[in-house]
């Protein structure tokens, strides 16, 4: 009874969650929410900072500005004024006293060049636990793949600087087109039990030739084929293992299944450039034999 109990907690968290996601160019005000979970409006404030570990306000504000911080670095083109305005700020100025005072960097500073370490240290102490979800599971045959990889090799809360030298190297050369060639990443570590410098990770793009020798360090390798488990995750990558602990918890155990001697592979299907980060789908391959 009492798991029955915290997973209808959960859940209804998990729809305030998706709900904030959904509508941060709108006012979010507590009474608003708190129809969302069904809870009394007077509690929900003292709820929400008890389960998330913050106040709903600031929830708020870190959605829109981790929001704008994808834009800045990912979206060029986009105006800092357009982005101000999207995160629910007046005026460029206001937004920019806000960004540095929860970033350190004005937005300018970001754009040329993030400090991802501080950046990722304002979102490491959210809990945000929603609802444990079944898992939709198949299994398929993944076809070898050539690719274009950049081995990003410490800290995590460091990738992002990789995937832009990444990103530069892809529109700089024209070699993986990131619209009509599929995008992957080969993790080699788990970040929640590795020490920050031994995490392996490696960003990949489908490549149809080899890829010639190139300042930011982008090599060929092979991702080869074979059986695989495979679940979609929707939503943050921040998240994804949310999706990943039940396929070892749950199915692998009671599956029969033996794994194949390869890391664990995600391919992305969109990319943070281009949608909202909770309209991110990866799907999560589990090598076989």
């Amino acid at each position: 009874m009492c798991d029955e109990k915290s997973t209808a907690y959960a859940q209804r968290f998990s729809r305030v969650f998706d709900y904030i996601d959904r509508h941060l160019n709108e006012t979010l005000s507590v009474e608003r929410l708190s129809r969302v979970a069904n809870f009394s409006k007077f509690h929900f404030h003292r709820q929400f900072s008890d389960y998330v570990g913050i106040n709903v306000a600031r929830y708020i504000q870190l959605m829109r500005l981790k929001r704008a911080s994808y834009r800045l670095v990912f979206n060029e083109d986009a105006l800092i004024v357009d982005i101000a305005l999207e995160a629910g700020f007046e005026n460029p100025e206001s937004f920019s006293r806000a960004f540095k005072h929860v970033f350190g960097q004005t937005p300018s500073q970001f754009r040329r060049q993030p400090q991802w370490q501080q950046w990722s240290d304002q979102y490491a102490a959210i809990k945000r636990e929603g609802e444990k979800k079944m898992i939709d599971l198949k299994i398929t045959e993944f076809s070898e793949t050539h690719v274009a990889v950049l081995e990003h090799r410490g800290d995590p809360k460091l990738l992002n600087e990789s995937v832009k030298v990444f990103v530069g190297w892809r529109e700089q050369t024209g070699l993986s087109p990131y619209k009509s060639y599929r995008t992957f990443g080969v993790v080699y570590d788990n970040p929640d039990t590795v020490a920050p410098e031994q995490f392996r990770f490696d960003i990949c793009a489908e490549v149809k030739a080899p890829v010639p020798a190139n300042e930011q360090g982008v090599i060929n390798k092979i991702i080869p084929a074979g059986r695989c488990a495979v679940v979609r995750h929707l939503g943050s990558h921040d998240r994804i293992g949310e999706s990943i602990y039940p396929l070892y918890r749950d199915w692998l155990p009671q599956s029969g299944e033996e794994l194949r001697d390869f890391p664990l592979t995600f391919h992305y299907l969109n990319l943070i450039g281009d949608v909202a980060e909770h309209e991110l789908v990866t799907d999560i391959y589990l090598p076989l034999r």
